[in-house]
């Protein structure tokens, strides 16, 4: 997954003995730079021309954003990592045609947005501006690591009537064994980068290492939720999904696709009808498995 991983592996858990500061530091810019930038698809270009494009800064950072319809009934699209709005274009469609106006952003590092590198405490500042300039969203429709941002914005002051998880992750640690892991670091490393987050990133909020999961204070969300994620979802484990169901209690349903991946579920029309049906009217029904041929009994 990356670029001269020996290399990066010997060189950091050498450092973390030595100088757990620098090495926390390296640590954390490789943890939060994405790899590769996502393209406009020919299909997402029409809906991105017609978009209102405006730019925001956010911790010195120029953000690109998009906004879509009158103004009235404002609901926030939030991609995930390596990925850009454009890929919730779907979405965008669909809550116009129901009198909504969709409002969405390229993180730092993604999409048409400069930058490298970006993290979850500056989606959270970008929520917070664009909720600043639209008002409250009527919902939020957040994909993959853009769930997790999202719920952490929501809980920290951004408030909307509902939300909708797509591929979700909900576990900010299975993020960071992920990268331990696949760099194969040191338990030293790790402790030594969340120093430097809580010392350099977010140092007037204490603990803000332990509220970046969704189980942290989920009752702060007050909003009814829909999760979407497919059984096959082979980016985000389907454990996420239940995870972010059992924090959320009996205000979650999770709907459980099959056959759509972590990416085509942002295509399929069954997710993306019932999910702009949820925001736009907040009407939860009985839990079903959706599948490629249509929705079939709960299991």
């Amino acid at each position: 997954m990356y670029p001269m991983a020996p290399l990066i592996r010997t060189a950091l858990n050498a450092t973390a003995r030595v100088a757990p500061g620098p090495a926390g530091r390296w640590a954390f810019h490789l943890f939060v730079r994405p790899l590769g930038r996502a393209k406009v698809r020919p299909g997402e270009r029409v809906l991105l021309a017609a978009a209102r494009t405006g730019t925001l800064h956010v911790r010195g950072k120029e953000v690109v954003t998009y906004a879509w319809g009158d103004g009235r009934r404002p609901v926030l699209l939030v991609h995930g990592w390596s990925s850009r709005a454009s890929r919730l274009g779907a979405f965008a469609e669909e809550l116009l045609a129901r009198g909504c106006s969709p409002v969405a952003f390229d993180g730092p590092g993604h999409g048409d947005s400069p930058g490298r590198a970006t993290n979850i405490v500056e989606y959270r500042e970008i929520i917070r501006e664009l909720r600043a300039r639209h008002g409250d969203f009527e919902a939020v429709v957040a994909h993959s690591f853009g769930v997790l941002a999202a719920l952490f914005a929501l809980r920290d002051g951004v408030r909307t009537a509902r939300f909708v998880g797509l591929g979700g992750v909900g576990s900010f640690a299975m993020l960071l064994e992920g990268f331990r892991a696949g760099l194969g670091l040191d338990e030293r490393v790790v402790r030594a980068m969340r120093g430097y987050v809580e010392r350099r990133l977010a140092p007037g909020e204490p603990g803000i290492w332990d509220r970046f999961g969704a189980d942290h204070a989920p009752d702060e969300l007050g909003a009814p939720v829909l999760l979407f994620h497919d059984e096959g979802d082979d980016m985000v484990p389907p454990a996420q999904a239940r995870f972010l169901a059992r924090s959320h209690g009996e205000r979650a349903r999770l709907v459980v696709t099959r056959g759509l991946g972590h990416r085509r579920i942002l295509t399929d029309p069954d997710v993306v009808a019932e999910a702009v049906a949820f925001a736009t009217a907040g009407s939860v029904t009985e839990p079903a498995v959706r599948t490629r041929e249509g929705v079939g009994p709960a299991v």
